[in-house]
């Protein structure tokens, strides 16, 4: 029985003499197999993982040539060192045994003492390479876990500032959380049917649907009486209104100053300047139409759009799902890209059921305002961003 505190080698030869003095020169040192063919050590392979093999090259039915190359092709047995063991001395029969993956190459004879020698250094080597790889994976696994926990934080800054954002709107929570869960639904909806499936696929859409919380952050340069007004805008107030769009870009640039992510901030900027823009480019503020307008402005513009029509704010009670998904219908091919329009009609069930998200009643504008004016309004001021211009 095989002392398992030991390391196993497994010795292959078809000569029975050369197993026998293998295994009375190891025994003491190793736990010690010895086959006599190619066939049987595969048969061996199934019960024991050595640490090494020694391998003779020239053996009748199987050689060692092949049998390492059987060795390499199956995943569990490619890693196990090989050593080749034969009475060849030319340089083209060494080259070929290291070419096909062996670790060593010792012709007979040879002593006791340096077979054992060059046995211990390759099985160290072995342990050392899974130490490093072991380390390997488990820094991986610690760098996952760090950039799990930053990704966290950022998400949980960004969704702060943009909650700050909505409570400036008189809308106390939900709209966020709502529009996220929209743009979710209408990308993998569209992937479902095969639209835009090329552009959609190029993006990293966790990164994606959480860049789309930025959309108004632009809100934060428009003043309280616009925001909170119940009535009807006049035209210089819609027109400031209006420039929270590029206002929202400008901030985000200006984020892109001091990081190096540019792939969620691409996305944030396209949300924030483009959800207002119409399919038939009486949207605003570049008067874009149809494919011209950034894909990201295009769901948003409906997500948007779904949200306020069936949510309370300053200017209108909310309208029934039914009467919004009426009014969606009416505007496809108009406001909305029309493709996005079919999916939401076709889905519009799952949509109300995502609309469901309830705003937390707790949140006040008047409690949140002062920290909204001391985090962000104090960087990112009307004046700030227009001096940053």
């Amino acid at each position: 029985m095989l002392n398992t505190e030991r390391e196993i080698i497994v010795m292959v030869d078809d000569d029975i003499t050369n197993l026998n003095v293998a295994r009375n020169n190891l025994a003491g040192r190793y736990g010690i197999v010895t086959v006599p063919s190619g066939e049987k050590l595969f048969k061996l392979l199934g019960n024991i993982s050595p640490s090494l093999i020694l391998l003779d090259v020239e053996m009748q039915d199987m050689n060692g040539y092949q049998v390492i190359k059987k060795l390499k092709e199956d995943k569990q047995t490619a890693d196990i060192p090989v050593i080749f063991l034969t009475a060849r001395i030319d340089p083209k029969s060494e080259i070929e045994g290291l070419d096909l993956g062996a670790v060593d190459y010792i012709t007979k004879p040879f002593s006791r003492e340096l077979l054992i020698k060059r046995i211990d250094l390759h099985i160290l080597i072995e342990k050392q390479k899974q130490e490093l790889l072991q380390y390997s994976h488990s820094l991986e696994s610690e760098v996952d876990k760090k950039t799990k926990t930053v990704l966290e934080l950022q998400n949980a800054i960004i969704k702060i500032i943009a909650e700050l954002v909505e409570c400036r709107d008189n809308i106390t929570g939900g709209h966020i959380e709502r529009t996220q869960h929209y743009i979710r639904l209408l990308v993998d909806f569209l992937l479902e049917q095969d639209i835009y499936t090329n552009e959609i696929s190029a993006w990293d859409i966790d990164l994606f649907v959480m860049s789309s919380q930025l959309h108004d952050v632009g809100k934060i340069t428009v003043r309280d009486g616009i925001l909170l007004k119940p009535g009807k805008l006049t035209e210089e107030e819609f027109n400031e209104m209006k420039n929270h769009t590029v206002s929202g870009v400008d901030i985000i640039r200006r984020i892109e100053e001091n990081t190096t992510e540019s792939e969620f901030l691409a996305y944030a900027a396209a949300f924030a300047g483009s959800h207002h823009e119409q399919w038939n480019g009486s949207g605003y503020p570049y008067g874009l139409s149809g494919s011209n307008i950034p894909l990201q402005g295009r769901l948003m513009a409906l997500a948007d759009v779904y949200d306020a029509l069936t949510n309370d704010r300053p200017y209108k009670k909310a309208f029934s799902h039914e009467k919004a998904v009426g009014i969606i219908r009416e505007s496809r091919g108009t406001h909305f890209d029309p493709l996005i329009a079919d999916v939401f009609l076709k889905h519009e069930k799952d949509f109300k059921k995502a609309g469901a998200i309830k705003r937390n009643p707790e949140v006040k504008t008047g409690e949140i305002q002062p920290a909204l004016g001391n985090i962000v309004s104090n960087i990112l001021t009307p004046e700030n961003i227009q001096n940053s211009n």
